[in-house]
C-alpha cells in the first residue's frame, strides 16, 4: 500500500491533531427532550463560536444503510469515519443476498438445511427481534423462515431477543404478535411446528461486547440452549408477565424467558441441530459464536461443544474468523486511513474504554483485528464499569482523558484518536437525568483536552458517530411528543436519531489557515480526508473530501 503524498500548503501542526469522538452526541431538531442542549456544555459552546464549525450526516446513506430512514450507529459510523469512503453496510448486503437468492443457493445455507433433513433435527434462529435495522431486521428473519419451510424442514425455533434500544423502549409484543402471526402462517397447512422457543431482553442475555460481561452470554446460553428459566405459555405471556412485575422496565432489561407447553421447554438445541445467528452487526454476536464454535472455551460453564451446525448472517470478525460459517460475507473494506498513516510513519493512538474500545480500533480499522504495525500504533482499553449506565453516567471519561492529556503533554503521537461513549450508552436508557448528567462529563473532559491541545500547538477535531442524547422524546410522524395514554407520561426515546452531528476543527495557532471547503452536505466519511489534511498530506483521490481546506 502506498505512501501518503505530503501536502505543498500545510506541513500539520507541531503537536498532535486529536479526533475527540463524542459518541451520541447529535445536534437536536427539538428542544424539548434534546439533553445535549439542556446540559451545561461551556467548552462546547466556546468552540462552536471560536472555531471553525459544521455540521455532517450520520445516518442512513451517509454511512452505507438502505435507505435515510435508517439510523446511523456506531458501528457503520466508525466504519464510515475511519475508511473515508461509504461501503454499503450489513442491512444493505443481506438485502441484497435475500432478494438475489445467493444467501440460499450459498454453501452455509444449503450446509445447515441438510444438516436439519439428514437428522431430523431442528433449526434454530437466535437475534434481535426488531426492525431498527442496526443489528438485525425482522423481515430478514420471516424471509429466513418462509425459505426453511420451502427446504423442506419440519422443525424451526426462533430465540427473541428484545429491542427498545435500536426501536421504541416498550414496543416489543408489537415485534413478537408480527413474528406470532408470521409463524401461525407457516404452520397453518400442519405438517410444520415452527415456534418461539426462549427470549429475553438485549441488555440482559446473549448481546454482550468486548467481554464487558460474559454473564449476560452465560445467561443467554442457559435460556436458549438448555431451556433453563422461568416458564411462560408463550412470550407474550412472558413479557406481560414480567411488565407486572416491574412496570418501568424496558424492554432491553426484560428478564430471560423459556417457552414450555405441558411443563417442558419447546425447544433447547440440542445435538444435531443447526443454529443461525441472525443479526448482521458484529459487536454483539461474538462472544456467542464463540460459546456455540469454540473446544476450549472456558468464558463460563459451558461444557463441552454442541455437536451443532452454527452460522451467523455474517461474519463478525474477519482476522479471528468468527464466525467460521456465515450466510452473508461483510463489506471489503480496504486502505482505511489508520493502515495510510502507519505506511506514512504517523504514529497514532486509539483510545476508549470498553464499551466502545473496538469502535476506535477494529470497526475504525474496517473490521479488523489487531494494529497494522506495533511499532506505529498503541491501543488502549479503559475496562467500563459493569453496572447500569446510569448508575455512573460519567463513565470513564476523566480516565480516557487522563491517559489522552498524558500523551499529548509528551508528543509520542502524531494523531490520537478517542470515543467518549456517554451521550450513546447513557441515552439507551431513557433516564432524561442521567442523560443530561452524562453529557455533562463530556463538555469538562473536552476543556482540558483544548487546553493540551493549545499547550502543544496541536490541532482538535471534535465529531460523533451519530446522535442519540439529542433526541430523548418519542415523536409521532408529525413531530408531535407521544405521551403514554396509562401513565400520562411522555414517552422517553432509547434508540438512536436521525440528527446530524457537529463536526470542529480548532486550531489554535492559526498556521493551518482552516476554512470551511466548498463540499456540499458532507457525511462523518468526510473526517477522514480532514484529518489527512491536517496532518499535512493529500487525501487519497478517492476519499470523500475534507470539509475544510487548509494553506
Amino acid at each position: 500500500m502506498e505512501q501518503l503524498k505530503e501536502s505543498a500548503a500545510f506541513k500539520g501542526p507541531k503537536g498532535p491533531l486529536v479526533l475527540v469522538i463524542m459518541d451520541g452526541v447529535g445536534l437536536g431538531k427539538y428542544p424539548e427532550g434534546d439533553m445535549v442542549l439542556a446540559a451545561t456544555t461551556p467548552h462546547l459552546d466556546w468552540l462552536r463560536e471560536n472555531a471553525v464549525f459544521t455540521q455532517l450526516r450520520a445516518h442512513g446513506t451517509a454511512v452505507g444503510l438502505p435507505s435515510d430512514a435508517d439510523m446511523g450507529n456506531s458501528e457503520v459510523g466508525h466504519n464510515a469515519i475511519g475508511a473515508g469512503r461509504v461501503f454499503d453496510q450489513g442491512a444493505c448486503l443481506v438485502n441484497e443476498a435475500i432478494e438475489s437468492r445467493s444467501l440460499y443457493e450459498g454453501e452455509i445455507w444449503q450446509k445447515l438445511i441438510e444438516n436439519c433433513l439428514s437428522n431430523g433435527s431442528t433449526l434454530h434462529f437466535i437475534g434481535l427481534l426488531s426492525d431498527g435495522n442496526v443489528h438485525s431486521h425482522i423481515d430478514h428473519l420471516e424471509a429466513l423462515l418462509k425459505e426453511t419451510k420451502a427446504a423442506g424442514i419440519h422443525d424451526a425455533r426462533v430465540h427473541v431477543l428484545l429491542d427498545g434500544r435500536d426501536v421504541p423502549s416498550t414496543s416489543a409484543l408489537e415485534y413478537v404478535d408480527r413474528l406470532e402471526a408470521a409463524l401461525a402462517e407457516l404452520n397453518a397447512d400442519g405438517s410444520l411446528n415452527f415456534a418461539i422457543a426462549s427470549g429475553g431482553g438485549r441488555m440482559q442475555i446473549t448481546m454482550d461486547r468486548y467481554e464487558a460481561n460474559w454473564d449476560m452470554v452465560s445467561r443467554g446460553w442457559q435460556t436458549h440452549v438448555r431451556g433453563e428459566g422461568e416458564l411462560f405459555a408463550s412470550a407474550r405471556a412472558a413479557i406481560e408477565t414480567l411488565r407486572e412485575r416491574n412496570p418501568d422496565v424496558l424492554d432491553q432489561d426484560l428478564p430471560p424467558f423459556v417457552i414450555a407447553a405441558d411443563g417442558e421447554p419447546v425447544g433447547p438445541i440440542v445435538e444435531n441441530d443447526s443454529v443461525i445467528f441472525f443479526n448482521f452487526r458484529g459487536d454483539r454476536a461474538i462472544e456467542i459464536s464463540r460459546a456455540f464454535e469454540e473446544d476450549d472455551f472456558d468464558c463460563f460453564a459451558r461444557g463441552p461443544r454442541l455437536n451443532v451446525e452454527y452460522a451467523g448472517m455474517m461474519q463478525y470478525d474477519g482476522d479471528a474468523l468468527i464466525p467460521k460459517q456465515y450466510l452473508v460475507a461483510p463489506p471489503p473494506i480496504d486502505r482505511t486511513m489508520g493502515e495510510y498513516l502507519v505506511n506514512s510513519g504517523v504514529r497514532q493512538l486509539a483510545i476508549s474504554e470498553t464499551q466502545k474500545y473496538g469502535h476506535v480500533t477494529y470497526f475504525f480499522n474496517g473490521n479488523r483485528s489487531g494494529k497494522f504495525d506495533d511499532e506505529q500504533e498503541e491501543y488502549i482499553e479503559i475496562r467500563s464499569d459493569v453496572v447500569p449506565f446510569e448508575e455512573r453516567p460519567a463513565m470513564k471519561g476523566a480516565e480516557i482523558t487522563d491517559r489522552v492529556v498524558k500523551a499529548i503533554r509528551e508528543e509520542d503521537f502524531r494523531f490520537i484518536r478517542l470515543n467518549y461513549p456517554n451521550g450513546d450508552m447513557v441515552g439507551h436508557t431513557g433516564v432524561l437525568q442521567a442523560v443530561e448528567i452524562g453529557v455533562e462529563p463530556v463538555d469538562l473532559c473536552l476543556g482540558r483536552i483544548i487546553r493540551a491541545v493549545e499547550a502543544a500547538e496541536g490541532i482538535l477535531i471534535v465529531s460523533a458517530d451519530h446522535g442519540n442524547s439529542d433526541d430523548m422524546y418519542e415523536r409521532d410522524k408529525a413531530g408531535n411528543i407521544v405521551v403514554d395514554e396509562k401513565t400520562g407520561r411522555i414517552r422517553t426515546k432509547t434508540s438512536h436519531s436521525l440528527n446530524p452531528v457537529p463536526a470542529i476543527v480548532y486550531d489554535p495557532t492559526g498556521r493551518a489557515g482552516v476554512r470551511l471547503s466548498a463540499h456540499q452536505n458532507p457525511g462523518i466519511s468526510s473526517l477522514a480526508a480532514t484529518c489527512i489534511k491536517l496532518l499535512g498530506f493529500e487525501p487519497p483521490g478517492d476519499y470523500d473530501p475534507s470539509i475544510v481546506d487548509v494553506g
